[in-house]
C-alpha cells in the first residue's frame, strides 16, 4: 500500500472509531472533554458515527427523517423519524435530527440530534446519556414529549445538552 494510500486509510479508521474530530461542510462536533465520562464520551463518538451521513439532507429523507417544518431559533428546522418513536434511547437512533442554514449558502447543515420519549412511556426524566450531565425537558410545544438536545455537530457555549444554543439563527 502507498503512503497516500496509508494516510487515507488510518483516516478513515480513525474517523469511523471517533478518535478524530471530523469537520463536514464547515461543522466541528465537538471532542471528547473531560467534564464528561468516558462513557457519556463514548455515546456522543456513537451517536456521531451514526448520524454522519445525515449531513447530506437526502439521506435522512432516505432512512425516514421528515421535515415537519418546524424552526425555532436556538434550535433549528425538525426532521423527525416517527417510527424511532418508541420509548427507548438510542444514542445510534435519535428520533430528531436539528438543521440550521449555512451562512451565506442556500444549504442546511446538521447541527444536533434530538431524543424524544413519549410522556406516557416515562412519568419522569428517561435515562439517556451516562452520568448526569444530559438535560431532559417536557416539550414546550404541548406535544406530550420528553426532549433532549445534544450538539454533536456544532459547538455549543453554552454545554453539548443546552436546550438551545446561540449560534443557530
Amino acid at each position: 500500500m502507498t503512503h497516500s494510500r496509508l494516510t487515507i486509510f488510518a483516516v478513515v479508521c480513525s474517523l469511523l472509531i471517533g478518535t478524530i474530530p471530523l469537520s463536514i461542510h464547515g461543522v466541528t462536533p465537538l471532542t471528547p472533554t473531560d467534564n464528561l465520562s468516558a462513557e457519556t464520551n463514548r455515546q456522543l463518538a456513537q451517536a456521531r458515527r451514526a448520524t454522519a451521513k445525515y449531513h447530506d439532507v437526502s439521506a435522512a429523507e432516505e432512512d425516514g427523517y421528515v421535515n415537519i417544518h418546524i424552526y425555532e431559533s436556538g434550535e433549528g428546522l425538525h426532521y423527525v423519524n416517527f417510527s424511532l418513536i418508541d420509548g427507548t434511547f438510542d444514542p445510534s437512533h435519535p428520533e430528531v435530527l436539528l438543521y440550521a442554514p449555512a451562512p451565506n449558502e442556500n444549504r442546511l447543515v446538521l447541527v444536533a440530534v434530538e431524543y424524544v420519549v413519549p410522556l406516557n412511556a416515562s412519568a419522569t426524566a428517561p435515562e439517556g446519556f451516562a452520568g448526569s450531565n444530559d438535560v431532559w425537558r417536557e416539550n414546550s410545544e404541548g406535544l406530550g414529549l420528553w426532549e433532549l438536545d445534544a450538539w454533536i455537530w456544532m459547538n455549543n457555549s453554552d454545554g453539548i445538552f443546552a436546550f438551545k444554543n446561540s449560534r443557530v439563527p
